[in-house]
C-alpha cells in the first residue's frame, strides 16, 4: 500500500539536504549574532560611554539618536539581504523536491 507520507530520515541523510541545512544555517546564525550585537549596542553604549553618545551632530540629534534610526536601516538591509538568500534556498529546496519525488536522478 502506497503511502503519500515523504521518508524524513532517508531524505535527512541525503547531500542536498545536507547541503540546504548547512547553507541555511552559515547565513542564519551569523546574522542572528550580527543583529544581537547590533541591537544591544546601543544600551551598551549609552551606558557605559554616555559622552560619546551624546555627541551632537546636528542640532540636538546627538549620536545615540543616529545610532538608534540606524537601527531600523540595518534590520530591513539584513531582511533584504535574507530575501535574496531565501531564493537560493528556495532552489536547492526545489531541487530536493524534485529528487525526493522521483523526477530526477
Amino acid at each position: 500500500m502506497p503511502t503519500d507520507t515523504p521518508d524524513w530520515p532517508a531524505i535527512e541523510r541525503t547531500a542536498e539536504f545536507r547541503a540546504l541545512v548547512r547553507a541555511k544555517r552559515a547565513f542564519i546564525v551569523p546574522a542572528t549574532l550580527f543583529f544581537i550585537a547590533y541591537y544591544f549596542a546601543l544600551p551598551a553604549l549609552v551606558g557605559y560611554w554616555p559622552s560619546l553618545m551624546s555627541t551632537p551632530v546636528a542640532g540636538h540629534v546627538n549620536l545615540a539618536y543616529l545610532f538608534a534610526l540606524s537601527q531600523f536601516v540595518m534590520a530591513w538591509t539584513l531582511m533584504a539581504v535574507y530575501v535574496r538568500r531565501a531564493r537560493r534556498y528556495d532552489r536547492m529546496v526545489e531541487s530536493l523536491l524534485q529528487r525526493v519525488k522521483g523526477r530526477t536522478p
